[in-house]
């Protein structure tokens, strides 16, 4: 499985630094250059992706592949309001996110399959059936 695009490469290096700079900040809401970590693994009959991505509804995302570009997706929707409550600190948000990750030739993409448990995101891509040449028996006349 070919290694993943950010789609702002460029803000890689700025987001890690203000992620560490703002962890001293508990009362700061986030930096809108969050994209939620990611697992990568290889087994014997696919790759499997993590998304650490608590909080949401496995109804909030939205995946989908182009040639051989995965797409995860989420966006953030307006919480509704209550005039009763007054909020006085809000220290974490939902913040909208989407990333992708490209695959080679050898991920059967109609099989590609999600699930969400416990906050994270799985996704399984299948690996395509190797096609090993017949071996063909001459006879000898």
């Amino acid at each position: 499985m070919t290694y993943v695009k950010f789609n702002q490469p460029s803000l890689k290096s700025v987001d890690s630094f203000l992620d560490s700079l703002l962890n001293e900040f508990p009362a700061f809401p986030g930096n809108s250059f969050h994209f939620p970590p990611a697992n990568i693994y290889e087994r014997k009959d696919a790759y499997e992706l993590e998304l650490n991505v608590p909080g949401r509804n496995k109804d909030d995302f939205k995946i989908t592949v182009d040639k051989n570009v995965l797409t995860i997706s989420f966006d953030k929707k307006d919480e509704p309001s209550n005039e009763d409550t007054k909020q006085i600190k809000r220290e974490f948000s939902l913040q909208s996110f989407k990333r992708s990750f490209t695959f080679d030739e050898k991920v059967n993409a109609d099989n590609i399959a999600a699930r969400y448990e416990n906050g994270l995101l799985l996704v399984s891509l299948p690996k395509k059936e190797e096609v090993k040449p017949e071996v063909k028996q001459i006879a000898v006349s």
